[in-house]
């Protein structure tokens, strides 16, 4: 009688904590091919390699270390193919077709608190436009009973993010916080820097600059940065959620969505720690709650958008006709250049942190990066490869919503019922970057004219087309049409070549 083939299960680099590994045979693929494609931060080429190698070494006999230029190619040359191979779920449309060419068995996703088909049973019946976070969020809380007392909300309200606006404390250029955890590198991480010395003198092209590895690479590794957040930022983290210090680029974030996408930790643990730090009165609740809506709210919800959206969602969806490429000093992604080419301080600031550390928090992106690049139309396709490369966070499934949706509104409204776009006001009010900025945010034309301020004006007349029939930008279209100097400001911008 010939006995079953045993399955390998592959695990790809965001699925290395232990509930995705049951105990069987493993394989990992570290490929060096993908930096040769798609350009990436040496930082988090560094984190991903680093991470697959902590895992191979703590997997010991059971795993073997494959290093490939292709994924088909390593599972292919191994015989890993039909009930020989399985995988958990598919981390990428990418991942899912390999997989199902080669007829693997595929295991349910592991890694998040609701399922495809609890998304299914919930999205049933609604129109695009009526799958908002806010909505899918509630319905997690109802059906989880997290932060929920009965059938209530813990607090008597869902959200509390209107507590959660706080500005920056003035006279100060920093939060006041220690610095956060960080990891030691050992003899792995050695080795890993100079298989990447060896790459770039190969001709590979890394963004960024190479530092000391500032994430966590191992479980061991997340769970001390989980207890560093939750010992020293959490109580802060709702108030300043949206603020931002040109001194201070952490402020009082976690940072954990880097160990989260590698699979280090899991969402309802984080949730689980944090909600019973409220319940002991060790937390505030609007810091508690504010984090949970980004774990089972934000994260999910867009997890399960990628896959409900489809494989073309990023390409086929341009709604506001944006397609300028990306400036030289963004793929650089080098101080010096940056320090050179770009004179906003909040621009310059938050593209200088990106280059050193490939992490920067939810508002500089949104509000400073996707602000900037929806006001000078970037094509959202390169926009979302620079993003996926440049954070060390940028999983194939994060960033198509984050940016073609929410930043860039380029589906014309399913992830955010109407583009964010905000003059420099809005930098001034929730920052410090305009006190040493020689622009002026109050001023739309002139030398001195915030290349915010300006810029949102000149989006809205570029987009008034496309966006006349939203009911939300009535008001901003109505406050256009009365400036008197509409045609100056508009033939400035397009004439600007320094931001």
């Amino acid at each position: 009688m010939t006995a079953e083939p045993v399955a390998t299960r592959w695990l790809t680099a965001e699925q290395l904590g232990p509930h995705f590994d049951d105990g069987g045979p493993v394989v990992l693929i570290e490929s060096h091919e993908v930096f040769r494609r798609r350009p990436t931060h040496r930082q988090k080429a560094h984190l991903y390699v680093s991470a697959l190698r902590h895992r191979a070494r703590q997997l010991g006999d059971r795993v073997e270390l494959v290093e490939s230029s292709s994924y088909a190619d390593a599972l292919g040359a191994r015989g890993l193919t039909g009930d020989r191979l399985e995988v958990v779920g598919a981390t990428s449309w990418a991942v899912r077709a390999l997989v199902e060419r080669l007829g693997a068995t595929v295991l349910p996703d592991r890694g998040f608190v609701t399922s495809r088909d609890d998304f299914a049973a919930w999205a049933e019946g609604r129109k695009p436009s009526q799958l908002v976070m806010d909505r899918f969020y509630r319905f997690v809380r109802e059906e989880s009973g997290i932060l929920m007392e009965g059938s209530a909300p813990a607090g008597g309200q869902f959200s509390f993010d209107a507590d959660n606006r706080e500005r920056p404390p003035k006279g100060t250029a920093t939060l006041g916080l220690p610095a956060p955890w960080a990891p030691e590198e050992d003899d792995i991480d050695a080795e890993v820097r100079a298989t990447l010395d060896a790459l770039e003198a190969d001709g590979v092209r890394f963004l960024g600059s190479d530092g000391p590895r500032q994430f966590a690479a191992t479980r061991e590794e997340a769970l001390a940065a989980l207890d560093d957040f939750i010992e020293v930022r959490l109580g802060d983290f709702g108030p300043f959620e949206d603020a931002m210090l040109a001194g201070d680029s952490v402020m009082a974030h976690s940072r954990l969505s880097v160990p989260l996408n590698l699979g280090l930790l899991h969402p309802l643990e984080v949730v689980e720690r944090v909600v019973a730090e409220y319940a002991a009165g060790r937390a505030p609740l609007n810091s508690v709650e504010g984090l949970v809506r980004q774990l089972i709210g934000w994260r999910e919800w867009v997890w399960h958008l990628y896959w409900h959206l489809g494989p073309d969602y990023t390409t086929s969806n341009n709604a506001l006709d944006a397609h300028t490429p990306l400036p030289a000093s963004w793929w650089a992604l080098d101080s010096a250049v940056i320090a050179d080419e770009v004179e906003a301080a909040c621009l310059s600031s938050v593209l200088t942190d990106v280059a050193q550390r490939g992490w920067a928090h939810h508002i500089p992106r949104l509000m400073v990066l996707g602000n900037h690049a929806l006001q000078r139309g970037y094509d959202p396709v390169e926009l979302t490869r620079w993003f996926q490369g440049a954070f060390v966070d940028g999983t194939p499934w994060v960033m198509p919503a984050n940016v073609v949706g929410m930043s860039q509104w380029a589906d014309g409204g399913v992830m955010a019922t109407k583009p964010y776009a905000s003059g420099g006001a809005y930098i001034q009010r929730m920052s410090d970057y305009c006190g040493s900025c020689r622009f002026d945010p109050k001023k739309r034309v002139g030398e001195d004219a915030c290349p915010f301020t300006a810029g949102y004006w000149a989006f809205l007349d570029r987009v008034e087309p496309s966006i006349r029939g939203n009911h939300r930008m009535a008001q901003p279209l109505a406050g256009l049409r009365r400036l008197a100097d509409r045609d100056q400001l508009v033939a400035q911008e397009r004439a600007r070549t320094r931001y």
